[in-house]
């Protein structure tokens, strides 16, 4: 029992520290919400520290149903500081539109405690357990503007197709579970080594991972994906297209590489044509947006395309290359969202990538930092970007995967024309708003990202140590 408590101590501090919240907003009422947002920032830092620092002592708890190791504790640590940075950034928002409650700070802690259940899962019911505790935050957090036509629509939609995509994961569950006689991870793959390639195995397998490609809004189990984002707060949609895409595809390869990993070659045909799929929908979808979060989501369909690249080589190189891809679109996603969070006019939030037009006169460090997000996201050196698409597709061509890594290469220059848009309206249109001037919070949250990505700081984040830390949790699965 105390085993278990000094393994899931971060997770306990967080339920706990949760729950306190809950309380204390509620007999506290709205006038706390800042307090509520502080505090759950802080609850966020302490739980990704405590992750990574009590991570020595590494093990199993709850019947084997839950695992500590470097691979989850890599994974909260990533999960904890990106959902501290976007409740950072959700305040001036919330203030502006006079939605200031505290269940927003609630609801991202309870996600949070879901998806580090996600990375700690080693059987098929702590699995699923993980990903409704995220989903059904997710989907109140989508709905949060309740006065909004379209927040309410993105949030019954998240909500209807989420269900369904929790019913594909059930059916593939119960297959797997009937063809193998268990629920866990490893006498999964004791029997599936055994027996080889059954019917049964295969299709719930394939069940499976139509699931858990909803979550990271891959094709073709996107359509969610664009009226959410859109609909959705954007501090919101910020959070959405970070942490919760990380924990989603941090399980998926640990399901693959742990009950899986006997038959890589039957689910890597599957991981390839999600791939490529979502590539080829995510850049030919995002040319025809105008509006920058659905922009945003399209572009983030193609992202999990490039990070299914990796995984598809089924090899302690591709799950390291998967994280440091993950890792790095993290970090820009969250700077770029900062930024169109800075971005409001006298009228409301910028949403059309028209209104950025002349951003370049009326505010040059804005359009510098975005030009260098949007650089970024194409891959383009010497920015981070660049090297998070080169360590994503190297274990791929090592494997043997040239088409795909083809693909790739051609999906990330056709994807270079949208982001290159936005570039183009920035510095060579006319001015066409005057932009109110941004909260500290979120032009401090914006550099500090934008420096992460910067080529002066780079050799750092590339470093030994770092990339030591992600090959070490990558190893850890296999």
């Amino acid at each position: 029992m105390l085993q278990t408590l000094s393994l899931f101590a971060p997770e306990l501090w967080l339920a706990i520290s949760a729950s306190l919240l809950l309380g204390f907003g509620y007999w506290g009422g709205k006038d706390r919400s800042d307090f509520a947002r502080y505090y759950a920032i802080i609850i966020l830092i302490v739980f990704a520290l405590m992750s990574y620092v009590l991570g020595e002592p590494e093990g199993f708890a709850f019947n084997e149903a839950l695992i500590v190791d470097s691979f989850s504790q890599f994974a909260k640590l990533i999960i904890g500081f990106a959902a501290a940075a976007a409740l950072l950034f959700s305040k001036s928002y919330f203030k502006t539109e006079r939605l200031e409650r505290y269940e927003y700070s609630v609801l991202t802690l309870y996600s949070v405690l879901g998806m580090s259940i996600m990375a700690s899962s080693n059987n098929l019911l702590s699995l699923y357990i993980g990903i409704e505790m995220q989903s059904l935050a997710l989907y109140v957090m989508a709905a949060f503007n309740r006065d909004s036509l379209r927040a309410s629509e993105a949030g019954l939609k998240y909500f209807v197709l989420g269900a369904l995509s929790s019913g594909l994961l059930l059916y593939g569950a119960s297959l797997v579970y009937g063809f193998t006689g268990s629920l866990d991870f490893g006498t999964i793959g004791a029997v599936v080594s055994d027996s080889g390639t059954t019917p049964g195995i295969i299709a719930g397998m394939v069940f499976l991972l139509c699931g858990l490609a909803f979550k990271i809004s891959a094709a073709p189990f996107h359509m969610w994906t664009p009226d959410v984002y859109e609909g959705s707060p954007t501090p919101v949609t910020g959070f959405f297209a970070s942490a919760p895409k990380f924990a989603a595809m941090v399980l998926i390869a640990r399901v693959l590489v742990g009950p899986f990993e006997g038959i890589v070659s039957s689910w890597q045909q599957v991981i390839v044509v999600i791939s490529v799929l979502s590539m080829v929908v995510g850049v030919f979808g995002a040319l025809q947006q105008t509006n920058i979060k659905r922009l945003m989501a399209y572009s983030s369909i193609s992202n999990m395309g490039y990070a299914l690249v990796p995984l598809a080589a089924g090899t302690v190189a591709g799950v390291q290359g998967m994280l440091t891809f993950m890792s790095i679109y993290v970090i820009t996603t969250i700077g770029v969202f900062a930024l169109i969070l800075q971005m409001r006019i006298r009228d409301g939030m910028v949403e059309q990538i028209s209104d950025l037009g002349g951003l370049s006169k009326s505010n040059r460090g804005m359009a510098i930092l975005m030009t260098l997000f949007m650089f970024s996201l194409m891959g383009i050196p010497p920015m981070l970007g660049f090297f998070g698409k080169l360590f994503a597709f190297l274990p791929a061509a090592d494997a043997g995967l040239m088409p795909l890594v083809v693909i790739a290469l051609v999906a990330s220059v056709i994807g270079a024309f949208y982001y290159l848009r936005v570039v183009k309206t920035m510095w060579f249109e006319d001015t066409r708003h005057e932009f109110v001037e941004a909260p500290r919070n979120l032009r401090f949250l914006s550099l500090v990202s934008g420096l992460l990505i910067l080529p002066v700081l780079l050799l750092p984040l590339i470093s030994t140590d770092a990339r030591g830390l992600i090959a070490k949790a990558a190893a850890s699965l296999f």
